[in-house]
Order: structure tokens, then sequence, then C-alpha cells
């Protein structure tokens, strides 16, 4: 599941993302508020995190053209600006949920997890592709109906088959979508966590193409 991370304070963006990661998300972080407009109103993100005093164009401004155009994506507010009649402003703008700085990453995770849910069958929140079942809710994941032990990098590496279920991913797709990285040493750890989620499942779990990628099979035989 992918997140947007809006936030021009490098120290609170790179202790959100540590987070958010080590909860098994994918995390797009962004400090500019033109390019943040641009990316939300793309779309593919689970929910975006935001934060108001963004240079360029602020936060509240960002919002409230995604809502006028149609943007449904759930988003957080994260800002120093605490006043109610800022509060209010901010879910009149379309805000889905607003925290404060200063803040607790736990607190963060926590209402990250209840605005997902909230948004309902919008982002499906369980997902199966082959013989392997991702329920985003409670970060689990199964082979045959038994859980698997994964490390925050494997279960984004199996999220993203699950959600490109079919589809042939070269190691480079892969190492950039998991770690942010796409040069030979994050295609070799790719190739190094397959091995692994190979050893815990079945070797025939995650399909090779040779010269092309990997696949994962909606419909094993």
């Amino acid at each position: 599941m992918r997140i947007l991370l809006a936030e021009d304070d490098l120290n609170i963006a790179g202790h959100v993302r540590g987070k958010l990661e080590a909860e098994g998300y994918a995390v797009d972080t962004l400090a500019h508020g033109p390019d943040i407009w641009e990316r939300g109103e793309d779309g593919g993100y689970a929910a975006i995190i935001l934060d108001l005093g963004l240079p360029g164009l602020d936060g509240l401004s960002i919002l409230k053209r995604w809502r006028q155009d149609g943007v449904e994506t759930p988003v957080m507010v994260l800002t120093a600006r605490g006043s109610w009649m800022e509060r209010v402003d901010g879910f009149e703008a379309g805000a889905d949920d607003y925290i404060p700085k200063p803040f607790r990453a736990e607190e963060l995770l926590a209402r990250l997890k209840a605005l997902l849910r909230r948004a309902g069958p919008r982002f499906q929140i369980i997902k199966s592709a082959g013989r392997f079942t991702l329920d985003e809710a409670t970060r689990r994941v199964t082979f045959d109906g038994e859980a698997l032990d994964l490390s925050p990098l494997e279960f984004r590496m199996v999220a993203y088959f699950i959600e490109r279920k079919g589809e042939v991913l070269t190691p480079l797709e892969l190492a950039s979508h998991v770690q942010g990285r796409d040069d030979d040493s994050a295609k070799n750890a790719v190739e190094a966590m397959i091995a692994r989620l190979r050893r815990k499942t079945e070797s025939g779990a995650i399909e090779t193409r040779r010269g092309f990628g990997y696949l994962l099979p909606d419909d094993p035989s």
C-alpha cells in the first residue's frame, strides 16, 4: 500500500517515513507544494499525509484543489497550526483527519490505519493472488492459509506482487518499488529476497521468467 508523505521538514519526514516503512508501507516523500499537488492529482495512493506549511503552494490550497478536481484520496493533515479555527478550515477543505505537531509516530500510525479502514471498499483491504492473501488492515500475509513471518521489505514485495498479479516484474522495478533504489546492489537484494520468500513458501510460488523477471501467477496450476 503506497502512501504520499508531503512534508518539508526533513527530520520529521525521515522519522515518519521510517516508521511507515517499518510497518510495510511504501512511501513517496515530497517537500515542494506544486510537485505534491501534481502527484496527488495522479491518484494511486491509499492515503496522503499532508503538511500545511509547504513551500511554493500551501497544503490547504493543495487540498482544496484536489477536492475541487474530484480527488477522493483520504488526506491526513499534519501541521504545527493548532487553533480550532485552523482545524475547522482543514476539515472544510476536505481533510479526513488532523494531527497537530508535535505528535507521536505511534498515534499517527494508529490513526492512519483507522483512516484506511474508514475509506471502505475504495481501497480493498484483503487481496489475493495465487496462493497468497494479504490483509492490509493487520499487515498480515498468508500462504495457503498459513501466516508468514515477513520483514517489512518482504511484506512490501509480496504486496506489490499481489497488486501487479499476473504481470512479469523486472528486478529493477521491484528494487525501485520495494527499496526506493534501482542500482545493481538493490537488484541483488531483490534476488536474495525472492530466494527467502521461496524458502518460506514453496519454490514455485513465485515464478521466474528467465531474462525478464518474476511473476506471481493469479491462478497457479
